[in-house]
């Protein structure tokens, strides 16, 4: 062909990818089904491959477009940094800040933080990653990223919060069923609510805390989900200090024998130093984190 293919027809192609049929990516898009089908056979013969077969599940992809997915994410990514740099005016703080964050962090406490802030910049616009997955802030798909892990790329502002202490906790109904326990090895006669696979940092824990006989009987691999199970009375999990103490119906159990430190950041590209918005919001990230460290540590 003469001419590039679209932009449009990238963005039709992933979220058809990611959602896995036409209809989903239509709705996702707010486009037609068959404008979404236009776009896929247009950038299949732009690149004389076919890029997804028919299923009963629904669309699969094929080689051609697996090889072409990381490309299309790294357009997105870019397109949407573009636009947020676009959305932001020099002189004030306006415009659309993407926050990377854990998540817990995003849930429970950002809101408390990030919500005086947009009373304070009304022209300031969030948009909030609440995951896990840590994003690439050198590649712009976020602006400002809260990591539990130090951040190693260069070419970023980085600000040490401090360790956000952890605990085991307990909702007082299941204690009142079960009893307290004393010890660590106490523990094994409980109901404990942790993870599904066996990460780096659960097997760091394991090994640093190896009790014989502990296993978790509720497993989940989601941090949120399994805050939520500690609040429901499920059984007695980790969570973080700061947010047990504002629930009155959680005990801290064995707060002597067992602690874990949450190494917390908050990190920007270096380019955005000179963006108010960024700068900003950057700012009163890093204090409202610095108090909630400070109610998290506080006895």
């Amino acid at each position: 062909m003469n001419s590039e293919p679209s932009w449009d027809f990238y963005r039709s192609f992933l979220t058809v990818l990611q959602q896995g049929s036409l209809s989903a990516a239509a709705r996702e898009l707010g486009l037609t089904q068959p404008t979404i089908g236009r776009h896929v056979d247009a950038l299949e013969l732009a690149i004389g491959a076919e890029l997804f077969t028919r299923s009963p599940n629904g669309l699969l992809p094929t080689d051609a477009a697996l090889a072409l997915k990381p490309y299309a994410e790294t357009l997105a990514a870019t397109t949407a940094a573009l636009l947020r740099t676009a959305s932001g005016q020099r002189e004030r703080v306006a415009g659309t800040v993407r926050i990377s964050a854990s998540e817990v962090i995003a849930v429970e406490v950002l809101p408390g933080i990030l919500g005086p802030l947009q009373e304070t910049y009304p022209e300031l616009q969030i948009e909030l990653s609440a995951s896990d997955t840590i994003e690439d802030l050198v590649n712009r798909e976020a602006d400002i990223a809260v990591r539990m892990a130090e951040p190693q790329q260069a070419a970023l502002v980085v600000r040490r919060i401090g360790d956000i202490p952890l605990g085991f906790h307990a909702h007082h109904r299941y204690l009142e069923r079960y009893g307290i326990p004393q010890t660590l090895a106490d523990l094994a006669n409980h109901r404990l609510i942790g993870f599904d696979r066996q990460t780096a940092y659960v097997r760091m824990v394991m090994k640093r805390y190896a009790v014989p006989g502990i296993e978790f009987s509720y497993r989940t691999d989601s941090n949120l989900a399994q805050l939520s199970a500690i609040r429901a009375g499920v059984g007695i999990g980790i969570c973080q200090r700061g947010l047990a103490r504002e629930n009155p119906d959680l005990v801290h159990i064995l707060p002597d024998a067992f602690s874990l430190p949450l190494g917390t950041w908050v990190a920007m590209h270096e380019s955005l130093k000179s963006s108010p918005r960024c700068r900003a919001t950057f700012d009163v990230l890093v204090k409202g984190l610095q108090d909630y460290l400070r109610y998290s540590t506080s006895a």
